[in-house]
């Protein structure tokens, strides 16, 4: 074959795959606009940021917290960003590790606001310090809020999604369920939990026209660590998390992120994973598990140690380090996140 002959031939080759996954890509696009969107752990933080993009996508949201000060506070931002259209803005109080709770609130906010069409489980704990400080309940509560609260919401809205002919489901997972980062333990065997949740209710879902994202973010500058726990020498802990999430290199920001996962929505993508180091670190995993579980042992041994089973906030434990100017970005975030 000529070589004149070889490259149109391999021009239409490459184009072909890219235009079938465009019209898969245009056949799977949500419309959120007058949709009914609801997003746990939507008071601060990451959640609050993706209530904000879907009310600027048009879609009606409502977000379950645990702590009633924080809602009202996220109920005037988003309401705020509504502004005078027509999109509904509500909130209720939950304790998602409570199964009861749970039920209880999805019942009513259907009673009020109708059916729910996106669904994004968001909400999460974060148990800072090495496994010699934690506790069988720690273990237990990360699995009922990361695994078991996830399962309970997905499992409420599936009969309704399927009577109306599909849904959309984002459950935000982490790249601590990708690869298990030294003294996040609980967290890290919960996240895994909920991977493998997720990406089976995608197989199993797919039929009824719902389509499951599973999330795997890496850092993100959400304003969180000001709220999460830490064991052990709880300041050193601190330190280090809290100046990590703060490195633009090793941290992407909440507002990106949001987009982000609700652009995975709109398309239907089945898995995304956020942020180059979140890449680069689940590539090598998948290539090279081995190695990477030493670099995770060689960075165990850097880590502070510790036995101290007490939780404190990360505003308990704050030093000359952190907050300080290598903080300054998380410390902003806390700011507009509602972290404070």
């Amino acid at each position: 074959m000529r070589t004149a002959n070889v490259l149109p031939a391999l021009l239409c080759g490459l184009a072909v795959p890219w235009a079938v996954k465009a019209l898969v890509a245009r056949r799977r696009h949500f419309d959120l606009r007058g949709k009914n969107a609801l997003v746990t752990g939507g008071s601060r933080g990451l959640g609050l940021e993706i209530a904000r993009v879907l009310v600027e996508r048009g879609a009606n949201v409502a977000i379950l917290a645990r702590d009633a000060t924080t809602i009202e506070r996220a109920l005037e931002d988003l309401r705020e960003r509504a502004g005078a259209s027509s999109v509904r803005i509500s909130g209720v109080q939950c304790d998602l590790q409570d199964g009861q709770a749970i039920d209880a609130a999805l019942a009513t906010l259907q009673e009020r606001s109708g059916p729910i069409d996106v669904l994004v489980n968001n909400a999460g704990l974060i148990q800072v310090g090495p496994l010699d400080s934690m506790t069988l309940q720690d273990f237990d509560e990360a699995m009922r809020l990361h695994c078991h609260a996830p399962l309970r919401t997905m499992l409420a809205v599936r009969a309704g999604m399927k009577s109306r002919g599909g849904g959309r489901i984002a459950n935000v997972a982490s790249i601590g369920g990708v690869v298990s980062v030294p003294h996040l333990l609980p967290y890290s065997a919960s996240k895994f939990a909920l991977m493998g949740l997720s990406q089976g209710m995608h197989a199993e879902l797919a039929r009824d026209g719902i389509v499951v994202s599973t999330i795997a973010p890496g850092l993100m500058r959400t304003g969180s660590p000001r709220n999460a726990t830490f064991k052990g020498d709880h300041i050193k802990e601190y330190a280090w998390f809290t100046v990590s999430d703060s490195l633009p290199v090793l941290s992407m920001s909440s507002r990106r992120a949001a987009q982000r996962i609700v652009r995975a929505i709109v398309r239907g993508e089945p898995h995304v994973v956020l942020g180059m180091p979140a890449k680069v670190a689940s590539l090598a995993n998948g290539l090279v598990p081995g190695w990477v579980n030493r670099m995770m042992t060689v960075a165990n041994m850097l880590l502070p140690s510790g036995t101290d089973t007490r939780a404190r906030r990360g505003y308990e434990s704050e030093s000359p380090v952190a907050p300080s100017v290598l903080t300054t970005l998380t410390e902003r975030a806390a700011t507009a996140n509602n972290e404070r």
